[in-house]
């Protein structure tokens, strides 16, 4: 296609019209507006910028950039296939962008040396001549794409499976900290419970929200975390939440009711005093809210609390009338959780058979009578039959 032509093009974009505010697209469409308009020493300033921003995010090519940028934009286009609606008429306009897109990420960057060299003087060869290129290929028509946001979504939710929610704004964490699910050790009875309610939230059917509660170093936020990495996960998305920004989380909540993935809210180590002006926007967001929970989101908190707010005897002696409305307020919270799976400390057979076991992955050379006495003291000392103090120990080995 000629420059003249493709600028028309690109000025007539209107799908992914989005894509000419970012660095790259703006110095491409300035490129192209200084060479119809014979300013050429503008035009390399446009190229060069170009080549830099490019190299910048990563990218060796034109066309790999706007890959990457059409299949994780939220354009209305996107959406739309996302939920697999129809709308002839932004369907067409997508249609035409992604034509023109491809045809630009096919331009050969001799065509703008070119035309640069025809606006400039013969001074200008040697810095033209120099000039880097970027490749020229479209890896991406529009069935491909479109069979992408079909399969996999748009936006943030297709490239990132994990994130954090602080003061309003989702955060994406490329590199999650997540065990794999060989890597947990015990409490197979509690993990098949959450697992078969998160399938059950995969499956796209009204699953519970869950409570872990039990002793430290148990597993806990650990489970939740490895329900990524299970087969048959992929549509499986993780927000972690901290309880000072559960006052945001309705709004959270009401965008992801349109999303094809499925997304487990994790509230880590959820705990409240008495007084805790958080503990009602809990209550209404799990239960008693006018607008009901998205069949695509559950939520899934750990706790040290079986009941989640602290009581004290004064609670079940105190000056109130009624006592019993009092414990009741404060077992009501643990209560809305559909599932809840305890998290108890580790019997001393079991203990020790996870003792041996991560001896044995870590190639401990010791009589196991020694090796359990060793662990029982060091079990003393750290109070608690747990995985977390059984790796300790073994690590302790180590050094």
């Amino acid at each position: 296609m000629e420059l003249t032509a493709l600028r028309a093009a690109l000025r007539g974009l209107s799908a992914y019209r989005e894509l000419k505010e970012l660095p790259v697209m703006a110095h491409m469409v300035h490129l192209l507006d200084h060479l119809a308009g014979g300013q050429g020493e503008e035009a390399v300033d446009d190229y060069t910028a170009l080549f830099y921003y490019l190299r910048r995010e990563g990218f060796t090519g034109l066309g790999d950039w706007l890959w990457d940028q059409l299949r994780y934009t939220e354009s209305p286009y996107a959406l739309l296939a996302e939920r697999g609606g129809a709308d002839p008429a932004l369907e067409n306009a997508a249609r035409r962008d992604v034509g023109t897109l491809v045809l630009l990420g096919q331009t050969d960057c001799d065509q703008y040396i070119g035309a640069m060299k025809a606006l400039l003087s013969g001074d200008w060869s040697p810095a033209l001549a120099g000039l880097p290129r970027w490749s020229a290929t479209a890896p991406f028509d529009f069935d491909s794409l479109t069979q992408f946001y079909r399969e996999h979504g748009a936006g943030l939710y297709a490239r990132y499976r994990a994130f954090l929610w602080e003061d309003g704004q989702l955060i994406p964490v490329a590199d999650p900290d997540c065990p794999q699910p060989q890597d947990l050790l015990g409490y197979e009875l509690q993990r098949e419970q959450v697992e078969q309610n998160t399938r059950l939230l995969l499956s796209g059917r009204q699953a519970n929200n869950v409570l872990l509660f039990g002793d430290g170093g148990t597993g806990k936020s650990a489970t939740v975390k490895s329900m990524l990495y299970l087969p048959g996960m992929e549509d499986l998305r993780l927000i972690e939440i901290q309880k000072e920004n559960l006052t945001g989380l309705p709004s959270l909540i009401r965008s992801l009711a349109s999303r094809r993935q499925k997304f487990i809210l994790f509230i880590d180590d959820l705990a409240f005093d008495q007084d805790d002006k958080t503990y009602s926007s809990m209550k209404t967001i799990l239960e008693g809210s006018l607008e009901k929970r998205p069949v695509n989101v559950a939520i899934y908190a750990t706790s040290n609390r079986r009941h989640l707010v602290r009581q004290t005897f004064t609670d079940r002696a105190g000056d109130e009338v009624d006592t019993f409305e009092t414990i009741s307020e404060k077992t009501a919270l643990a209560e809305r959780f559909g599932l809840r799976i305890p998290y108890l400390t580790m019997n001393k057979a079991g203990f020790l058979a996870l003792v041996d076991h991560l001896a044995d992955q870590a190639g401990v050379q010791m009589e196991r009578e020694q090796l359990h006495a060793q662990a029982m003291a060091w079990e003393i000392r750290h109070s608690g039959r747990t995985p977390r103090v059984a790796r300790q120990f073994i690590a302790s080995l180590g050094a």
